[in-house]
């Protein structure tokens, strides 16, 4: 077999292990959706409630922060795919910042969830809610869902950081590898955040 079809099969496999296990990982965001879907539908008014206590301001800044870091990830495998080592690692460090904007946006938010006493517990309480329980059920699951998501979220900056490392010092097709399977963890990230910005920030706020 010669180099250039062994190094291509080494690229498939790499992919394939890539797809295999950010398929598993859905395993631990599906039962979280899938209590969402059964709330929303079984206490439609609670959640809308709920839902509209969520602060819409940060989540729209977080959805934006998510979506450039997508590109400045896209950006970063593109430029070390063409050699540009420089441009790809500062790419790369663009989107090391915006994830870290992320959290600590996320973080602020759960400062102010729990001084509106919006915690799920003894204490929870949600303002002009007339459904405490169904509310508190969808805090549970908000709260499970984006503590979850930061969790990925801060394992994609390790990775990040990680192949960039071995990027900037030992560019080669096992770097490349390494790059394309965090640029689709990464993804895989951001897209999980795209399901969850409508089902938590968007809800009760339709016209």
């Amino acid at each position: 077999m010669s180099s250039d079809a062994a190094r291509i099969e080494q690229d498939q496999r790499s992919r394939l292990g890539m797809w295999i296990f950010l398929a598993s990982e859905i395993m631990f965001f599906g039962p979280i959706f899938f209590a969402y879907a059964v709330g929303r539908y079984e206490m439609p008014d609670a959640f809308a409630q709920a839902g509209r206590s969520t602060d819409i301001v940060s989540g729209s800044i977080n959805t934006a922060i998510l979506l450039t870091s997508s590109l400045s990830i896209a950006l970063g495998l593109e430029f070390a795919r063409t050699g540009a080592r420089k441009a790809a690692c500062r790419a790369f460090d663009i989107t090391v910042l915006l994830a870290l904007c992320f959290l600590f946006l996320k973080g602020n938010e759960y400062l102010q969830d729990s001084h509106e006493h919006l915690i799920p517990g003894p204490g929870f309480h949600l303002a002009h809610g007339t459904d405490q329980q169904g509310a508190e059920l969808f805090y549970f699951i908000y709260f499970a869902s984006t503590l979850l998501h930061a969790l990925h979220l801060a394992i994609g900056i390790a990775l990040v950081l990680a192949a960039r490392l071995h990027y900037s010092r030992v560019p080669g097709c096992a770097a490349m590898r390494r790059l394309d399977a965090t640029g689709l963890y990464w993804h895989f990230v951001d897209i999980i955040w795209i399901f969850l910005f409508p089902a938590l920030y968007l809800i009760g706020r339709a016209p």
